[in-house]
C-alpha cells in the first residue's frame, strides 16, 4: 500500500512540476532570467503598436500605408527566413522609420533547443535586420511567447530585454472573428504604457489588418498616442521586470 502511495505521490509531483514548466515557458509575466517586458510602467497616455511574422508582398505594402495615413509609427518583429525571401519588403519598413525587432529566423518554438540553435535563430536574424539599413536598438520577441531557460539567458547575457505584450485581441477566436471586435477589446482596455500585440501579414488574419485603422482612430479619441517599442521604454526607468533564480 505504501508502495502505491509513494508511486501516485511521485506522479503528482510530476505532474505538477511539468505544469509549472509549461506556465513558465508560455508566460508574458515571467520568465527565469533576464527582462521581460509585457508593457511600460508610465504616466503617459502611449502604447506601442506592434506587428509579428512577415515581412510578405501586399500585407506589408497595406501596413505601411495605413500607418502613414495616421502618422503612426510602430514595432515590426520578423523572422528571418521572410525577411532574407523578401529583403526590400524589410528596406522599406526601416526607410518608413519603423522599429524592426526579432522574432527568430525560424519561427519555430524555442524550448528544448541547443544554445547554437538559439545563437543561430537570432544572430542570423540580426544580420539580416542590419542589411535593411535599420540602425536602432534590435528587441527579440519569442515565437509563440516559448521560453525556457537557454533563450532567456543567451538573451540575458547580452543585454537584450524579451518583449512580449499585455493585449493579443488576434490571439482570441471570439474576438478576432471581426474587426470590430478587435477594435472594440483594444480601444476599451488600452492603459498608459500598453504593448498590443497584432498578426496581419497574412489573409488568414484579415480582421487583424482591417482593425488597424479603426484602432488608430479609436485611441487617439481617448487621447492616446503611439511610441516604437523602446520610444515607449524611454518614457519611464520602471519597467516590469522579471524575477531571476
Amino acid at each position: 500500500m505504501r508502495k502505491v502511495y509513494l508511486l501516485g505521490t511521485g506522479l503528482v509531483l510530476i505532474f505538477l512540476a511539468a505544469w509549472g514548466l509549461w506556465e513558465i515557458g508560455r508566460s508574458r509575466t515571467f520568465q527565469v532570467f533576464g527582462e521581460i517586458v509585457p508593457r511600460v510602467e508610465t504616466a503617459q497616455k502611449l502604447v506601442a503598436l506592434t506587428f509579428d511574422d512577415g515581412p510578405v508582398p501586399e500585407a506589408t505594402d497595406e501596413i505601411l500605408a495605413i500607418l502613414k495615413r495616421h502618422d503612426v509609427k510602430g514595432t515590426f518583429f520578423l523572422t528571418g527566413a521572410e525577411l532574407e525571401a523578401n529583403p526590400e519588403l524589410g528596406r522599406r519598413i526601416a526607410l518608413d522609420g519603423h522599429e524592426i525587432g526579432n522574432h527568430s529566423y525560424t519561427h519555430q518554438r524555442m524550448v528544448l533547443k541547443s544554445m547554437s540553435f538559439i545563437r543561430s535563430e537570432v544572430e542570423r536574424t540580426d544580420e539580416l535586420i542590419r542589411k535593411t539599413g535599420y540602425q536602432g536598438p534590435i528587441h527579440f520577441r519569442a515565437p509563440n511567447c516559448k521560453k525556457l531557460f537557454l533563450l532567456p539567458w543567451y538573451l540575458s547575457s547580452h543585454q537584450r530585454r524579451m518583449i512580449t505584450w499585455d493585449l493579443e485581441p488576434d490571439s482570441w477566436p471570439e474576438i478576432s472573428a471581426t474587426s470590430e471586435g478587435i477594435v472594440g477589446h483594444v480601444v476599451d482596455r488600452a492603459r498608459p504604457g500598453s504593448i498590443i500585440l497584432l498578426h496581419v501579414m497574412y489573409k488568414s488574419r484579415r480582421t487583424s489588418m482591417e482593425s488597424v485603422d479603426g484602432m488608430i482612430t479609436g485611441l487617439k479619441g481617448r487621447g492616446f498616442g503611439f511610441r516604437t517599442i523602446t520610444e515607449l521604454l524611454q518614457t519611464t526607468n520602471s519597467t516590469e521586470k522579471a524575477r531571476t533564480l
